[in-house]
């Protein structure tokens, strides 16, 4: 089941744009790898499921896999071949918000190399382009 928000003060918002770098969630935090965008966008529900699907299927049940972003932006849109009016289309898809920098997946509990191909295949789901990371050995 894809990502989105049990319940939301607004139905539908503008789309607004992504603009600088992630300040906040860019760095890993809970596993022992992540996997960083390097690009600004936005990651539907559906891709993130997708990633979560590809990278439990390497883990073979062993690790732990983390979702660092949430599709909280309503994205509408119009049915093709509709007259212009009538008002603002209905919610398609939810949308996480991404900045360049923001981790997006992490894991832990894997051998790097398992981590190393686990990630690869979220990468391959990811719309935008995104580089895998290592936790930054505390001192």
């Amino acid at each position: 089941m894809a990502l989105m928000p049990k319940r939301t003060k607004y139905r539908k918002v503008m789309r607004g744009r992504v603009k600088g770098f992630a300040t906040r969630g860019n760095k890993v935090a809970f596993g022992d790898f992540g996997l960083q965008s390097m690009d600004a966008g936005w990651i539907t529900g559906r891709q993130l499921e997708a990633g979560r699907i590809a990278a439990a299927r390497i883990a073979g049940g062993q690790g732990k896999i983390w979702i660092r972003v949430f599709p909280h932006k309503p994205v509408s849109g119009k049915p093709a071949e509709t007259r212009m009016g009538t008002g603002k289309g209905e919610v398609e898809y939810w949308a996480a918000v991404v900045k360049p920098g923001t981790v997006l997946f992490e894991i832990g509990g894997l051998p790097e190399d398992r981590a190393k191909v686990a990630l690869k295949r979220v990468a391959h789901k990811m719309p935008i382009k995104v580089k895998m990371v290592r936790r930054l050995p505390t001192t």
